[in-house]
C-alpha cells in the first residue's frame, strides 16, 4: 500500500491547489487587490477587502487572518510585498497602515497590529478611542514564531526577530532581536 501513498498526495496538492485558486478569484471579485496568483490557504478576510493588497507570488497558510477595520482611506490599511510567506493562525489587525515588506518570512501565530486603544481611566475598555500609528516592516525580514508586533513599529531590512519576542520600539536593519520587549543582541554582519 506504500505504493499509493505518492499518487494521493499528488492527489491533494491539485486539490489544495483548485482551492487556492479558487480563493483568488473569491477575493478578488470582493475587492482584494490580488497583483498575480497568490496561494492561499484556508485564510479570512471578513471585511473591507479592497483596503487589502498583497503582492505576487506570495503565501498565506491555514488559518490567516487580515482584518482591516475602520473608514476607507485613499492607500490599502495592509500591504503584503512579494515573495512573502505567512505562516499558520499569524493575525494581521490594521486601521491606518500595515506593510510588510518583499521576501519576508512569518512563523505561525503572530500578531501584527497598527493600532491599540486608550487608556483613559473614565472610560470601559470598549469605549476607548482607537490610536493607530503605522507599523512597517522592511525587506527579507524573518519574525520567528508567537511575535507580537505593536503599532508605531519599523523593522529594518533582512532584520530577525525571535520566537515569542514583543515588538514595541523601532529596529534597525541587519538586527537580531529578542525578548520581552524585544531588544537587539547582535546584528548580521558581525
Amino acid at each position: 500500500m506504500s505504493w499509493l501513498r505518492p499518487g494521493i498526495l499528488a492527489i491533494n496538492r491539485v486539490i489544495e491547489g483548485g482551492k487556492s485558486r479558487w480563493r483568488n478569484v473569491y477575493y478578488r471579485t470582493l475587492g482584494v487587490k490580488l497583483h498575480g496568483y497568490v496561494w492561499m490557504r484556508h485564510i479570512e478576510i471578513p471585511r473591507n477587502f479592497a483596503d487589502i493588497e498583497i503582492e505576487s507570488p506570495c503565501a498565506l497558510d491555514r488559518g490567516v487572518i487580515l482584518l482591516a477595520t475602520g473608514e476607507p482611506l485613499p492607500h490599502p490599511k495592509i500591504h503584503i510585498g512579494a515573495n512573502t510567506y505567512i505562516n499558520r493562525r499569524t493575525f494581521l489587525d490594521a486601521i491606518l497602515s500595515l506593510t510588510i515588506g518583499k521576501n519576508c518570512g512569518i512563523g505561525p501565530n503572530c500578531y501584527i497590529t497598527d493600532h491599540d486603544h486608550g487608556h483613559d481611566p473614565t472610560l470601559a475598555p470598549l469605549e476607548q478611542p482607537m490610536i493607530a500609528k503605522s507599523t512597517q516592516i522592511g525587506d527579507c525580514v524573518w519574525l520567528g514564531a508567537n511575535v507580537i508586533i505593536l503599532k508605531g513599529v519599523t523593522i529594518g531590512d533582512r532584520t530577525i526577530v525571535g520566537a515569542g519576542s514583543v515588538v514595541t520600539h523601532d529596529l534597525p536593519p541587519n538586527a537580531i532581536a529578542v525578548g520581552v520587549p524585544a531588544k537587539v543582541i547582535k546584528h548580521r554582519n558581525q
